[in-house]
C-alpha cells in the first residue's frame, strides 16, 4: 500500500502541476507560456522522482510501468494496482482542477492540432525516446539516483517543449485520460493511450539490441 500511495500521490502531482499549468495559462491570458509548461512538466516529474524513487519507483505513468513489466525489472502481479494507483491519482488531479476552474472547457486535455496520425507518430517516438532514457539512467523499476530524476526530468521537458503545441506531448495515458473523463473531452483520446504503450515497448526492444542492463538483479515476473 506504501508503494501504491507513493504512485498515486506522484501521479497527482504531475497532473495537477502540469495540466493545472496548461488551465492557468489559458485563464491568466498566457502568462506563463509554452516554454513554462514544458518546464513544469519536467520540473514536477524531477521532483517526484527524487521525493517517491525510492518508495514505488515515480513511475507515474502506466507505459513506464508497461515497459519496465516487458523487460523483466517489474513483477507483473504489481501491474493492474500500479495502472489503477496512477488513475486515481490523475483522477483525484482532475477532479480538483474541475472544482478550482470550472469555467475551463478542456482541463488540459490532449488534442491533436494537426491530422490525427501526426500526432500519433508523434507520441509513439516521444514516449520511446523517454523509456530508452528511463531503462538507461534507472536502477531495477525504480527511477532513482543521482543524475535520475534530472535526466528524465529533461526528457519530458525537452519533449513538451519542442512537440507539445502539435500533439500536447502527453506520453502517458493517464495524463490525457484523466482531464478527457473530467471534461468530457474525447477527441482522438484514443491515440493517447495506444501510441505511448508502444513506444514503451519499441524502446524495451531497442534496449535490448543496444545491451541495456538492469543494474539490479530481475525479478520473477510470473509472480
Amino acid at each position: 500500500m506504501r508503494t501504491l500511495l507513493a504512485e498515486a500521490l506522484g501521479t497527482f502531482a504531475l497532473v495537477f502541476t502540469g495540466t493545472g499549468a496548461i488551465i492557468v495559462n489559458d485563464v491568466a491570458a498566457g502568462s506563463i507560456t509554452h516554454v513554462g509548461i514544458a518546464l513544469t512538466f519536467g520540473l514536477v516529474v524531477m521532483a517526484m522522482i527524487y521525493a517517491l524513487g525510492e518508495i514505488s519507483g515515480a513511475h507515474l505513468n502506466p507505459a513506464v510501468t508497461l515497459g519496465f513489466a516487458l523487460q523483466g525489472r517489474f513483477r507483473r502481479s504489481q501491474i493492474l494496482p500500479y495502472f489503477a494507483a496512477q488513475l486515481v491519482g490523475a483522477l483525484m488531479a482532475s477532479g480538483l482542477l474541475r472544482v478550482l476552474f470550472p469555467a475551463h472547457v478542456s482541463l488540459g486535455a490532449t488534442l491533436p492540432t494537426g491530422p490525427w496520425w501526426q500526432s500519433f507518430v508523434l507520441e509513439f517516438v516521444l514516449t520511446f525516446l523517454l523509456m530508452l532514457v528511463i531503462l538507461c539512467v534507472s536502477t531495477g523499476s525504480k527511477e532513482q539516483g543521482v543524475m535520475a530524476g534530472a535526466a528524465i526530468g529533461a526528457v519530458v521537458g525537452l519533449e513538451a517543449l519542442f512537440a507539445g503545441p502539435i500533439c500536447g506531448a502527453s506520453m502517458n495515458p493517464v495524463r490525457s485520460l484523466a482531464p478527457a473523463l473530467m471534461s468530457g473531452t474525447f477527441q482522438h483520446l484514443w491515440l493517447y493511450l495506444v501510441a505511448p504503450p508502444l513506444g514503451a515497448a519499441c524502446a524495451v526492444v531497442a534496449g535490448i539490441g543496444l545491451q541495456i542492463e538492469n543494474r539490479e538483479e530481475r525479478v520473477e515476473t510470473a509472480e
